[in-house]
């Protein structure tokens, strides 16, 4: 066997990510040098000519920290022509604040600089404030309008990505409120971005920053941890680097190792996933292998697993099955020197490539590479995401939609032509029907997954193999669906068919779920409604007359529980409460619940009426026990007769805090319908506080349950499962 090349070790300081990264000095030769570094033969000039135009647009204008302002967009380009992004690019990202922060618009920029440039420019710059708009929706505009022009040109993206990295590594002169809420934005949206576009670099600093700033002290904590026994782990992976390096040398498989460090982000959520402490994380360092090509990246494995024994459940194919970012490589976990597992990772440099610098990888190659072949399946989730996104109106609907459809977890499944197809975790072959093509969820009939029939409700695990019945003579999707379907596309195209079917029936079928909904959480009916309160919903939901409110009902734009809650607002709070005096500043918030005008007391929920969120509610101050919170309408709140007791209180908009509910559900009795009951409200993840049963003489049964819910919604949706049940034929909030 022939002798490979020398293998280089390297082993990556343990601490290395913990340490502030090179800013890059804010001058234009600093960034023509990196430009060059990957275009050798790009256009210097046009960048110098940029950052001049940007320097004196900027003249006088400073950061918080004090710099001049110029030193931002100079940072940001180092950091984007770090990435190999072309000379337009870089120019572009020079000027990228300059139509925002100064008096020149995005029509002087395309005079001077053309039309290329001045389109990225206008996609990265943020839409103006209209007066009175909210932070909320300005902040969730701007991001809708940065992916309409991430769809047009990527590189718009790219450049939003390295002005967040580096707005985020100069955070610590901004207030601590601003600080909070620009971590959390990167943690909600640009960390999960970078990760979806397969930025690595620049997905784990985000996440990491964002941590730094939201959690402090565990990530103050974890980083001592980390600091405390880098010698001891560094000492240990450059022994079992040296071990492997020799035994690939033996087998003839050339190959570049390093020690790779965990990012704090990844650790902590590894410690919360699998309740464990920080010394039971044992992949804290892996190795990387890098080979030449993917033969030798699957003997490099066995040389591997022959050195060390392979932790069972620990392997994952990449390679053969890519992520939904086309990442690529081979894991698997051993144990390793001294009976210490150890994380392996092999795989050729230009996954590693594409694993480092993700989509960004495109502009490293000329025209007809790999990389441009694969461009635009890279592309495919995002043109996906615009099918349905011009539909939806409201762009905070949008952006959470975003978080649902793209940033959250993922799972793999096939056709059964061997397709595979990405799909949030818990989608289910509806959604899998609508991801294929419109007409095909349209008329669905029914599934099948790994050769078994079954419901349209299944939700989808990695590997399934679904397949899809259809039929001409289907009728169109049914609005059972829009409660099944996980992905915002899918739930968009069924609510765009309703929206076109019959408008009198839409109007009907609203009025029906309406009714149903205020009987089941309110034990009233449609009729108990006047026609003023009715209106003055539909108003304040922006709909032109209440016969589009139960239009709007009747195709699923709205849920019944949203329109129940915005009676309980605008009925029990303003007809039926005393007067209340005005709130002054908050002090503090216990419980989930705001107490305005009194400071430092302790909050507890009344238990005559379990109010959750969603609820108008109102505070009852009592003697020697702090705020008792009740829901608005509690008849022991109306009979107390004691105005001066009574404190205005509101739902905190943070945490995640459960609220136990009385329920009642009646039915037929049978054997096993206490099971299905109990089988109902668990697969919401609804935990369940108290269940009990009485069977009544005339062959009926009564099911008593308190349930640990989140919010109004949730309540609702467990309810209208717990109606689907056989033989229930009532089922209503307790507590009235």
């Amino acid at each position: 066997m022939a002798r490979a090349n020398p293998i280089t070790a390297r082993i990556t300081g343990i601490t290395e990510r913990l340490r502030p990264q090179r800013q890059g000095s804010a001058d234009a030769e600093a960034v023509v040098r990196e430009m060059l570094r990957h275009y050798p033969e790009g256009d210097a000039e046009l960048v110098r000519r940029a950052f001049a135009y940007a320097a004196e647009a900027h003249e006088g204008q400073r950061r918080v920290s004090g710099e001049p302002y110029v030193t931002h967009p100079a940072a940001v380009a180092i950091l984007v022509a770090e990435l190999g992004m072309d000379p337009a690019t870089v120019a572009a990202t020079l000027l990228h604040d300059v139509p925002e922060d100064t008096p020149r618009t995005n029509e002087d920029i395309r005079r001077e600089f053309g039309d290329e440039i001045g389109r990225l420019v206008e996609g990265v710059t943020k839409l103006g404030r209209l007066q009175g708009q909210s932070r909320d929706l300005h902040q969730a505009e701007n991001v809708r309008k940065m992916f309409l022009a991430m769809a047009d040109d990527l590189r718009v993206v790219v450049i939003k990505l390295c002005d967040r990295l580096h707005n985020m590594r100069t955070l610590a002169p901004l207030p601590p409120e601003k600080q909070r809420r620009i971590a959390q934005q990167t943690m909600e949206i640009y960390a999960p971005l970078a990760h979806r576009l397969g930025i690595w670099q620049i997905k784990w600093e985000l996440e990491d920053l964002a941590f730094k700033y939201l959690e402090p002290e565990q990530y103050r904590e974890l980083a001592e941890q980390l600091a405390a026994r880098r010698q001891v782990r560094e000492r240990y992976i450059e022994q079992a680097m040296k071990t492997l390096a020799h035994e690939l040398e033996r087998a003839g498989i050339r190959a570049d190792l390093s020690g790779r460090a965990k990012h704090l982000w990844s650790i902590a959520q590894k410690m919360r996933r699998k309740g464990v402490g920080f010394n039971e994380v044992y992949d804290l360092l892996a190795i990387r292998v890098i080979v030449q090509d993917v033969p030798s990246c699957y003997a490099a494995l066995g040389v591997v697993h022959t050195l060390w024994p392979p932790i069972p459940g620990q392997f994952d194919d990449y390679i053969a099955v890519p992520k939904a970012n086309m990442y690529q490589s081979l894991h698997t976990a051993v144990m390793g020197p001294g009976g210490q597992p150890l994380e392996i990772q092999v795989r050729t440099q230009e996954m590693h490539g594409l694993a480092e610098y993700g989509i960004a990888v495109h502009w490293r190659y000329k025209e007809g590479g790999r990389a441009d072949r694969d461009y635009e399946s890279k592309l495919a989730w995002v043109r996906q995401l615009l099918e349905w996104q011009h539909d939806v109106t409201d762009a905070r609907e949008f952006v959470e939609s975003l978080k649902v459809d793209v940033f959250q977890d993922q799972v793999f499944v096939f056709t059964p032509k061997g397709e595979v197809k990405a799909l949030p975790a818990g989608s289910t072959p509806i959604d899998f029907a609508y991801r294929i093509h419109t007409d095909v969820g349209h008329r669905t009939i029914g599934a099948k997954v790994n050769g078994r029939i079954v419901p349209l409700d299944d939700r989808l695990q990695q590997g399934d193999i679904v397949e899809i019945i259809t039929s001409k003579a289907a009728r169109g999707p049914s609005r059972d669906w829009l409660g099944m379907v996980q992905t915002p596309g899918a739930r968009e195209k069924i609510r765009q068919w309703f929206k076109r079917a019959e408008r009198d029936e839409n109007i009907a079928h609203g009025k029906e779920s309406l009714d149903r909904e205020l009987k089941r959480l309110a034990q009233r009916s449609l009729g108990d409604i006047s026609d003023d309160d009715l209106r003055r919903v539909t108003e304040a939901m922006n709909m032109h007359d209440v016969d589009t409110l139960f239009a709007s009902l009747g195709y699923g734009a709205v849920t019944a529980a949203q329109v129940v809650t915005r009676l309980g607002i605008l009925d029990d709070t303003q007809t039926q409460l005393p007067e209340i005096a005005p709130a002054i500043p908050p002090t503090g918030a216990r419980g989930g619940v705001r107490v305005k005008g009194v400071g430092d007391l302790l909050v507890r929920f009344a238990v005559c009426c379990n109010p959750v969120p969603g609820d108008a509610i109102v505070g009852y101050i009592t003697r020697g026990r702090g705020v008792t919170v009740h829901r608005a309408d509690c008849a022991n709140v109306r009979a107390s007769g004691e105005k001066e007791r009574l404190v205005e209180v509101e739902w905190e908009r943070v945490g995640a805090r459960t609220y136990p509910v009385a329920v009642r559900i009646e039915g037929w009795d049978r054997e096993g319908f206490l099971r299905d009951v109990a089988a109902a409200i668990s697969e919401h993840q609804v935990s369940l506080l108290s269940l009990s049963a009485v069977a009544n003489p005339d062959k009926t049964a009564t099911v008593n349950a308190t349930l640990q819910v989140t919010s109004v919604d949730q309540l609702s949706r467990v309810l209208a499962r717990l109606e689907s049940v056989r033989d229930v034929f009532s089922v209503h909030r307790d507590g009235r």
